[in-house]
């Protein structure tokens, strides 16, 4: 069994940092929910308040990881340019996409999602880390302050969510291959 470099980057990118993050997602929302609104059956402690802040740390490093690599890693091998002539585009996956009519969506709106809008999720969690590490127990004073902090959350989720979907299937249509083969487990195929 192995991989190529590219795919392990690919794989790093996705099922690391982005599934990570989406799971570490409803947790952060329950809890910032639990936290901020005061109705929890005991009173938050300082503890808790520190937990969280390194749980919404944590999700804020897994985000930037997940576009960074997402940004300066996997897309340029996906924006790969095919020699003029080639005939098989595996290795080229944006004109893989492209040449056909019924995959062409995957990336005009598909990649460009991840390319745009899929860098709101880092930037909408850590606004919302820095409002919760300023204020800690006393956003429950700050409504207004404590529903941005939650809805840009949800947003942040969202816009994750909507991002790793697109990259699962572009990736089922056009996967980015290529590179230095890895080898996991045993000597290749017997």
């Amino acid at each position: 069994m192995g991989i190529t470099v590219r795919g392990f980057w690919t794989l790093i990118h996705g099922m690391g940092f982005g599934a990570l993050y989406l799971l570490a997602c409803s947790g952060a929302l329950v809890e910032l929910y639990r936290f901020t609104t005061g109705r929890a059956r005991t009173e938050s402690t300082a503890g808790d308040e520190r937990f969280l802040r390194a749980y919404l740390i944590t999700m804020v490093v897994l985000a930037w990881a997940a576009v960074l690599t997402g940004t300066y890693v996997v897309y340029p091998w996906y924006r790969a340019t095919a020699p003029l002539g080639t005939v098989d585009l595996a290795m080229f996956p944006q004109q893989l996409l492209m040449s056909h009519p019924t995959t062409a969506t995957w990336h005009s709106l598909g990649m460009e999602w991840k390319e745009h809008v899929g860098w709101f999720t880092p930037i909408s969690i850590t606004m919302a880390a820095f409002i919760f590490i300023k204020y800690g127990r006393d956003l429950r004073e700050h409504r207004h302050l404590r529903a941005a902090v939650l809805w840009f959350t949800v947003a942040s989720f969202v816009a994750a969510g909507v991002a790793g979907f697109f990259g699962a299937m572009i990736d089922k249509y056009a996967p980015v291959q290529g590179g230095r083969a890895i080898q996991l487990t045993g000597e290749g195929e017997r």
